[in-house]
């Protein structure tokens, strides 16, 4: 039995090995041909494998992506963590977690890319397949979320806080943009600095809501 138990744990660790060098190639080509561009064929001689290896791994080119961007995903929400443990004030949570978030992918542009996938070949619906997408749309949420709670923490609704969060992450990626695609210089401006001033401004929108605001929160307009 303990032979036998050797063995499938080494068969476990070569498919393994074998598993992150597709990954990691998989990466490589999607990186510079995107989604649409990339073919399995560049993925497998990248990798150092026949197009058929690929197949003992994953069921197609988008159960790759979809693994590659949900690692990617799972680092983001770890830079987010870290960011957030690091707080104590909701003020402090808030700024902290938009600011990692937006960090994240300010160092990591090619992580950008891939979240990005949607938007490969213009503007038309894309994506990975329903039950994919959703799951990586709830990592993202997830990365996110920190940023809703610690508003809901600040006195805002639930729903106020949610659409904070969608705002920010909306801010966040006009920015990015600007600067990954150095349109931010036309303007003479920091990409860094401007998210910055935007959590500030929101923080101290929460903190101190105008009588307009405040009307509109409660629901009395």
């Amino acid at each position: 039995m303990a032979v036998v138990a050797k063995r499938q744990s080494r068969r476990e660790a070569v498919s393994g090995h074998k598993r992150a060098l597709i990954l990691d190639a998989a990466r490589q080509v999607f990186a510079e041909e995107g989604l649409d561009g990339a073919s399995l064929r560049a993925i497998a001689v990248r990798a150092g494998y026949t197009p058929a290896a690929l197949y003992f791994h994953f069921e197609s080119k988008e159960a790759m992506y979809a693994e590659v961007l949900r690692a990617s995903l799972e680092s983001l929400g770890a830079a987010v963590d870290r960011a957030v443990s690091r707080t104590r004030a909701p003020q402090e949570t808030l700024k902290a977690a938009a600011m990692a978030f937006f960090g994240f992918y300010a160092q990591n542009p090619r992580d950008l890319d891939l979240g990005f996938y949607l938007f490969r070949g213009g503007m038309k619906p894309a994506g990975l397949g329903h039950a994919r997408d959703m799951r990586l749309n709830a990592a993202l949420e997830a990365a996110l979320r920190p940023i809703a709670q610690a508003a809901v923490a600040l006195g805002a609704s639930q729903e106020r806080a949610n659409l904070l969060m969608v705002d920010s992450f909306a801010h966040a990626a006009g920015l990015l943009l600007l600067l990954h695609t150095g349109r931010i210089r036309m303007f003479g401006a920091s990409a860094p600095e401007l998210m910055e001033a935007y959590v500030d401004d929101r923080i101290a929108q929460l903190a101190h809501p105008s009588s307009e605001e405040s009307r509109r929160v409660s629901g009395k307009e």
